[in-house]
């Protein structure tokens, strides 16, 4: 399926804290153009959100866009999906 992530219930319980499922929640609905920008819509500190998000890359849910200096994080896929579907 087009657009679709789906990773194990395993790394899901070890990735997805409720703290970087809301980074995951804000990146599906806006493209922030920095990690700072992020943060602020975020409310939370940026080096926190920084490990947060280096944690969802090395699993492939997130991806940096570089544009000069600056790292745009975007989802990888429009949706996420943990399986077992049922």
């Amino acid at each position: 399926m087009s657009g679709v992530q789906v990773i194990s219930w395993e790394t899901a319980q070890e990735v997805l804290t409720p703290k970087r499922r809301e980074v995951v929640g804000v990146l599906g609905r806006m493209s922030p153009n920095s990690v700072r920008e992020l943060s602020r819509e975020l409310d939370r500190d940026k080096a926190q959100v920084s490990r947060d998000l280096a944690a969802l890359a090395e699993h492939g849910i997130i991806r940096y866009e570089e544009d000069g200096r600056v790292k745009k994080p975007r989802l990888t896929q429009e949706h996420l999906i943990v399986e077992p579907v049922v």
